[in-house]
């Protein structure tokens, strides 16, 4: 699945933001505070959303009036546009925030809406608000299928429970579970090196947790049940990190599982609190990037923490080969290294004006795009401020 657009209205700093002609891979730089985090958090929000509801990915957050713009007395909305596959046709997804006459949070419209290409009507597959509406049943793959589909009309437990969650785990409204996998399969990065490093109790885990703190566990299940994927991993770390020559998930007397390391140059192997904070994190992208269960969308905030200047180009070529191969990668920096290994159809330029945050793609700024075509890096254009002009 591919996101090819997303508009936001007065979700904190993004008051009214329209990101459009969104790439396979997608790097948002600004400086700290600009509201990259924000933007990742949209998706973390839609996501706390459908496994709960839309009453406590706000309690979450510190409820609607600490996540509404500030000053703004509207709604909350998201409109994401995005294709299942290229063969098949744009999804539009909007959903729109309130709060009701006694100030509870509830769903005021949300809408799936049909379309072939970039032009003509669109037809609506779901279309609900307080809690009540219709959705459309069957396959939907041609403008006839989505015209002379049958409707249900459907109620919900509550107003404030998203429509793709109460009607995408029933098979017969297969545009809507496809949405609800989308959401469902967002990946929002927040790799903690220290948690990463401690010792787990043995146990199962198949997909790596937000935090990397399962580590261990998750290339213990890919050694034991997916070795060729592990080999894989273990052959680029070779490649990217000088003197490893292997990694292993070892469970100790007590009953834990620990990272070992084999650096060539010594004997014994060392066991991951003892290796430096930048052999860690190449290797928890690594095991993420080659989870057999890809996800349709990794967000990763800031790989160059910790990394050496010199992994980041090859970190972006990973992160890129993901995006071409199996789903895509939207990442936030400020590093000018990072930079340097990224396109100019791939970035886009976040900046704070008046309080609110304005996202430009850079290769729309024609004095940007005339310098990149004579030679010049990112990452020297952001060094000279050049990029912040964009905006």
């Amino acid at each position: 699945m591919k996101i090819e657009s997303i508009k936001i209205k007065n979700y904190k700093v993004l008051r009214d933001v329209e990101i459009k002609e969104i790439p396979s891979m997608a790097v948002f730089l600004g400086v700290n505070g600009s509201g990259k985090s924000t933007l990742f958090d949209v998706f973390g929000f839609l996501n706390d959303a459908l496994m709960t509801n839309i009453r406590a990915a706000l309690a979450k957050r510190g409820g609607f009036n600490e996540v509404i713009s500030r000053g703004e007395k509207g709604d909350i909305e998201f409109e994401i546009k995005f294709r299942p596959s290229a063969e098949e046709p744009l999804i539009t997804y909007e959903l729109v925030v309130s709060l009701d006459e006694k100030k509870n949070p509830i769903i005021k419209k949300e809408v799936l809406r049909f379309r072939r290409g970039q032009v003509g009507s669109p037809w609506k597959v779901l279309d609900f608000a307080y809690g009540e509406g219709t959705a459309a049943v069957g396959e939907l793959n041609t403008y006839d299928d989505v015209k002379n589909a049958s409707r249900k009309e459907q109620k919900l437990d509550s107003p404030d429970i998203l429509a793709i969650k109460g009607l995408g785990q029933f098979k017969e409204f297969v545009a809507v579970s496809q949405l609800r996998r989308l959401i469902e399969d967002w990946y929002v990065s927040d790799f903690q090196i220290e948690d990463a490093r401690i010792p787990r109790d043995a146990g199962y885990s198949e997909q790596l947790s937000r935090t990397g703190d399962n580590l261990a566990l998750v290339a213990k299940y890919l050694y034991e049940n997916y070795y060729s994927v592990f080999e894989n991993i273990l052959e680029t770390m070779k490649e990217r990190i000088p003197g490893i020559t292997n990694v292993e998930a070892q469970e100790t007397t007590d009953g834990r599982i620990v990272l070992r390391f084999q650096d060539g140059n010594f004997k014994d192997p060392f066991i991951s609190r003892y290796m430096s904070d930048g052999t860690i994190k190449m290797f928890t992208y690594l095991i993420l990037l080659n989870d057999p269960s890809h996800h349709a969308l990794l967000c990763v905030e800031e790989p160059e923490n910790q990394l050496y200047p010199q992994l980041l180009s090859e970190l972006a070529e990973e992160f890129r080969l993901y995006s071409v191969n199996e789903g895509q990668v939207f990442i936030s920096t400020h590093s000018p290294d990072f930079l340097d290994a990224v396109e100019l159809d791939e970035l886009y330029c976040l900046v704070k004006n008046n309080g609110f945050t304005e996202i430009k793609k850079a290769s729309n700024n024609d004095l940007i795009k005339s310098l990149f075509e004579s030679g010049d890096l990112l990452g020297d254009l952001w060094r000279q401020g050049l990029l912040e002009k964009v905006i």
